[in-house]
């Protein structure tokens, strides 16, 4: 499975989530505040290196999705078709994040029928036990993370 990069910016939104939290990276100058994802040194709004990990509460809404089908890479193909879905956060509507719509952490790509995906189904963050996440340079797989469906 493909590996996340994990650089300078973006360590601590994988430090969190091996802690089972979805933090966004916000810019800390007080009369500023803007949420930023993908992390980066600058905040683009105000232009301040200040910065925070804010805790979100992990709840969001599917704003798009793709059913991937082979072909595709060997261990993905294994497990097609599977949801991609790009969730928008319930506390930062401008803040989309990329995941895999799953019945439960851990759980495989394709334990969730793509039929049951819907644009707008409120879905909630779980963290994967990192199997599909590669090494988080520890020898140990990133905790992804994931999403199920508030109503399954």
């Amino acid at each position: 499975m493909l590996t996340p990069i994990v650089d300078d910016d973006g360590a601590p939104f994988w430090e969190y989530a091996a802690r089972g939290e979805l933090r966004i990276q916000a810019c800390a100058r007080q009369d500023c505040g803007e949420l930023r994802f993908p992390p980066r040194p600058c905040c683009p709004h105000c232009q301040s290196f200040e910065s925070e990990w804010r805790r979100m509460s992990g709840k969001g809404r599917i704003w798009s999705y793709v059913v991937p089908h082979p072909p595709l890479l060997p261990d993905y193909a294994e497990q097609a078709p599977y949801g991609v879905i790009v969730v928008e956060l319930a506390e930062a509507p401008r803040i989309r994040l990329v995941g895999n719509l799953v019945s439960g952490p851990g759980a495989p790509l394709n334990s969730v029928p793509a039929e049951r995906l819907r644009i707008g189904a409120k879905v909630q963050v779980v963290f994967g036990d990192g199997g599909h996440g590669g090494d988080g340079g520890d020898g140990t797989g990133l905790p992804l993370p994931q999403w199920v469906l508030e109503r399954p």
